[in-house]
Order: C-alpha cells, then structure tokens, then sequence
C-alpha cells in the first residue's frame, strides 16, 4: 500500500514502526489526531497474516478513536496500536516493557490502554517503563474493570433513543432484545431490569444465556431468531457487522441501540434502516463510557466525576439527531459531523490564538 497517500487523505500525523530483537517485539503505533489533546486508543496484540493487513487495521482503529473521543467530549486524540503476535503464545514481560520503552519515548504524544488481546497484567508491565498507559491495576490509581461503566453509558443512550421513538425515556415496560449477554451486557441488562423492561436474549455461551434468564427473568431466544423478534429495542452487545443486507429485513424493533462496535457492515445499511424510520445509535458513541472512564484516570480517578461524565452520552445521543434533522442525513453519519465540527471549532480557535502571537499547543 501507498502508505503516505493514505495517511495524508484521511490526515494522519503519525505512524511509528517498532522492533525489539530480544523480545521479538513487532508493533507499529498510530497517532491520527491530536487536535483536542494527546491521543488515546488501546493496543490490540493480535496474529496478522500480514504486515499490511496490520497496518490497515492500526491506521483504521486510531481514525475511528479520533471521532469516538472528539464525540464523546473528551480533550483527548485519537491513536492505537497493534503488536503482531499471538496473545495466547508470544506474551512476555520483555515484549512489554520494550514497548513500553517506546511509548514513552514518544513523550505523552500517545497514550495506551487494553483492547483485544490484552490484559491489565499487560498494562501493568508496560506501566514499569510508562506514565502513558491506563487501565492498569487499581493499586496503581486504575479505575478497574470498565465494563460496568460502559454498560451504564450504553442503557443512557439507549434512554435518549427511546426518548427520540417513542416520546418518553422510560424503559419500563419496554420489550428489549439484547444479542450477546457478556460482561457488558450483563451488566446493561441489569440496568434494564432494574427499571422494569422485558428482556429477550441470546448468545454463543449457554451459561451467560442461563445467567440473565435466572437473574433478570429474561426469555432466551436461539441466536437467529433474535433479529426477528417481536421488541421495541434491538441491543446489539456482540460482534460487529450484526447490521446487513441480511438481518435488516428481519428488524421488529424501533430502535436499535448496543454495546457492540462497528454494527453496520457497509454505510448503506446506515442509510437503509434511517429510511425505514429506525431509530439507530451510533455504536462508538454510545458505547464510549469505557474510553471516557479511563480517560478520567488522566486526572487522577474519581468515579463520582467519571460517572457523571458517563451520565452526557444521553446528551450525546440528543445532539446526533438534532443534527440529523438538521442537515437531513442518518444518525451515523451526523455522528461523524458532530466529531468533526468539534475539533474543526478547537482548530479553528487554536489558529486564531497562534495569529494573535500566543503560543499555545499545536499538532
């Protein structure tokens, strides 16, 4: 691939290349945009087949944590990074801290925390060499397990869909059809329950299945039929592309709102279901509590303030639709508008700062 054709079409700032022979380290971090701050996003160790095929996907995942973390109104980047490796095999305190190493010499440009393929233990080694690492061990001033508090951002954005369909934000009563109940959406569905809607789930694992049925009293439905089902909610918390050519004819519900990343397969389907009048949420604006809890941790962690920030994703959800309406589009495009007008603004005013002959940050 031309790899700087690419980054200077979708305007990129960095891209670093990092080896360590010792280790056996391969890893290539992505800093997209600083425009609102240093840039934030998780390393993802994952077996590429291809040095390429892992270039697409760092340069993909920090442009999307660019627009989830401008969207979520956090003064934070975008940026990821991948490490070529199996997660499974090629773990090692030295693989760690090398990156680590690196990270920091990038001097707070970028700063990491866990995705796919990590863990907290891994934070925590690249911890010994680095500042710029959240997630970490709660003895180390982490906020923990983020899964609760992305559950909470999740069931607030789905009150303001709800708000939008249906002309009240209560949930009670409502029939809510909730696809994967892992660590997320176990911890919606409890928040769901709690305010008196009707659960219907499905997943691969019987025993998450099992656990909402007899926790929540939730009807358990086989994992193809949960598209079709009579609801007023569709929750997709499992994998991604969970919204095609396939499965939108099957569509009962109203709104569709989820934990899940990348819920639409093509941008078509984006457009095809706001033209059949479902009420969509965009997937990394609703399901951004976790980037905006450890972001907090920046600050030194206090859950109160973290929760509260949570508590704006209903906000958040709001604003999409008035800019929906406003320049007539479907939510997930006004969702990349609304990350976009806001860091044009803050590049806008940071500009005026700089003609003026102040010296303030700039990318």
């Amino acid at each position: 691939m031309n790899i700087f054709d690419y980054m200077q079409k979708y305007d990129y700032e960095q891209l670093v290349f990092c080896q360590d022979e010792n280790s056996g380290l391969k890893a290539i971090i992505c800093i997209h945009d600083t425009t609102l701050g240093p840039a934030l996003g998780g390393t993802r160790m994952w077996p590429y087949k291809t040095e390429e095929e892992a270039i697409v996907d760092v340069l993909r995942l920090g442009r999307g944590m660019t627009y989830k973390n401008a969207a979520a109104g956090l003064n934070i980047g975008g940026g990821k990074a991948v490490i070529i490796g199996d997660p499974r095999e090629h773990k090692s305190e030295e693989l760690f801290r090398a990156f680590g190493r690196y990270i920091q010499g990038l001097n707070g440009r970028y700063i990491t925390a866990e995705d796919v393929g990590t863990t907290v233990a891994d934070m925590d080694m690249i911890h010994l060499e680095t500042d710029f690492v959240t997630g970490v061990s709660p003895a180390f001033g982490s906020s923990g397990n983020p899964s609760p508090v992305t559950a909470y951002g999740v069931y607030r954005g789905m009150k303001a869909a709800a708000k939008l369909a249906f002309g009240s934000d209560s949930l009670s009563g409502r029939v809510i059809a909730v696809q994967g109940v892992g660590n997320v959406a176990y911890n919606l569905c409890r928040h769901l329950h709690e305010e008196g809607a009707h659960l219907i789930v499905t997943d691969i694992n019987q025993e998450n299945v099992d656990r909402a049925v007899n926790d929540f009293g939730a009807k358990a439905v086989g994992v193809n039929e949960i598209f079709g089902v009579e609801c007023d909610i569709f929750s997709p918390c499992a994998l991604g592309a969970i919204i095609n050519d396939d499965t939108i004819p099957l569509f009962k519900a109203k709104v569709i709102a989820g934990a899940a990343n990348n819920q639409l397969k093509e941008e078509k389907h984006g457009d095809q279901i706001h033209e059949m009048g479902l009420i969509y949420a965009p997937d990394y604006v609703i399901n951004a509590g976790g980037v905006i809890n450890v972001a907090d941790e920046l600050q030194g962690y206090n859950r109160e303030r973290a929760l509260k920030k949570v508590e704006t994703i209903y906000d958040n959800i709001l604003k999409i639709y008035e800019i929906a309406e406003r320049d007539g589009m479907a939510s997930y495009k006004a969702a990349d508008r609304m990350a976009e007008e806001r860091i044009a603004s803050v590049a806008r005013s940071r500009n005026t700062f700089l003609q003026n002959g102040k010296t303030v940050y700039k990318r």
